[in-house]
């Protein structure tokens, strides 16, 4: 029997868009109760994202846009913990040092944040209000 095979790097967005929608579509639409307006943005197009899959199935996603904010980083339900949300981040950060980003940053729900802090992510000023979650601004100083 074939292991699970989980894989992660950049894609192209016009290429990939049904496939980066989905997860976002079921993390932040269905679950967490964003609307679909709210979800979708300009910056799709122009930003650089990431898409992991598992046996070539998206399972999780990510972006990063032009400024350095990382964002819209996303894993379906069931599959947390398995290290597919720090494949994405990891992928995103190697996207930021190519590009010579040398500060992302990103804003974090507030039950991420530790995530976050395990690669360093440092708390920027207080909690506020996306998309009606509790988010706070981190960023991150790149060697």
């Amino acid at each position: 029997m074939d292991r699970p095979r989980v894989e992660c790097g950049p894609v192209d967005w016009a290429a990939a868009r049904g496939s980066l929608e989905h997860v976002r579509r079921a993390v932040f639409v269905h679950e967490q109760g964003i609307r679909e307006s709210d979800e979708w943005d300009a910056e799709d197009a122009t930003s650089v994202h990431v898409l992991a899959t598992l046996n070539r199935e998206p399972v999780g996603t990510g972006r990063l846009n032009a400024a350095g904010k990382i964002g819209r980083i996303a894993v379906l339900p069931g599959l947390r913990g398995l290290g597919i949300g720090t494949m994405v981040l990891g992928s995103l950060l190697h996207e930021a040092r190519r590009l010579g980003i040398r500060e992302p940053c990103l804003h974090a729900q507030v039950r991420a944040v530790p995530f976050y802090e395990r690669f360093g992510f440092e708390r920027k000023g207080g909690v506020f209000d996306e998309a009606g979650i509790p988010h706070v601004r981190m960023s991150l100083v790149l060697e």
